[in-house]
């Protein structure tokens, strides 16, 4: 059985660590991006170059009609998926909630939880046996946040993690009898291009000293536990989260 990955956001940081992992264990895989086609691009490229399958898709997560247009591309091109990896998300500028407004509460919300729904939905379509398909796994990148609450920086961000778990939960109980697992990682304080949305490029370095490894995490490091999850070795697995955080 061929085995077809689709990776939300999987230009940059994590998304293309896990790509890259994904390829060399043996996917086709599928790198979702937003804009950064050049991004993209190369990590197809370089999946390519080491003789793997890949192919690059533009698409919104945050739009239905994206969503089921980036999973019928990837019917035609590659196969009906055998597993996903939610890791597109998006944060804001740090700031209090008495600051935020509701457009930028929509933004997060719709992106962080909408999004991770949609393309859920499309792969569940397609995974289980009643369905022809051959079962499958979904890892979500949730985030140490949800625990922690971001306060006074990302409180909207860390909610939205927050409802991710709970939907790995209850998605991991609906599937678990139709061949489907569905877990989740929940990183801290990796050295990733997302803290720059946030004003704070270096946010890692400021913050490392409080997490009990003393040190930031690399995405390869994350990229590791997405794809022990969706391994064979997982198998009676589902439900369950693993914590990227040094300790955090």
């Amino acid at each position: 059985m061929e085995k077809i990955i689709v990776i939300t956001g999987g230009s940059r940081g994590i998304g293309a660590a896990t790509a890259h992992l994904a390829a060399e264990r043996g996917y086709a895989v599928c790198v979702n991006y937003l804009h950064n086609q050049k991004a993209a691009t190369s990590v197809v490229d370089s999946i390519e170059k080491l003789g793997g399958k890949a192919i690059a898709v533009a698409a919104d997560i945050a739009s239905e009609t994206d969503v089921i247009n980036l999973f019928n591309t990837v019917d035609e091109q590659l196969g009906k998926v055998t597993a996903l990896v939610n890791n597109a998300g998006i944060l804001e500028q740090q700031m209090r909630v008495e600051n935020m407004d509701g457009d930028r509460l929509n933004r997060i919300f719709t992106t962080n939880i909408t999004g991770v729904f949609l393309c859920s939905r499309e792969a569940i379509k397609r995974m289980p046996s009643k369905n022809g398909g051959a079962g499958g796994a979904i890892v979500n990148v949730s985030s140490v946040a949800s625990r922690l609450g971001s306060p006074g920086e990302y409180v909207d961000y860390a909610a939205s993690k927050g409802a991710i778990d709970t939907m790995t939960i209850g998605l991991a109980k609906e599937v678990a009898d139709e061949g489907i697992r569905v877990n989740a990682v929940r990183p801290a304080f990796i050295y990733t291009e997302i803290h720059a949305s946030g004003g704070e490029p270096n946010r890692v370095e400021r913050v490392k000293e409080f997490v009990p490894m003393k040190r930031g995490g690399q995405p390869i490091e994350v990229a590791k536990a997405i794809l022990w999850l969706l391994s064979d070795e997982a198998s009676y697995t589902t439900g369950s989260f693993i914590d990227v955080t040094g300790g955090k």
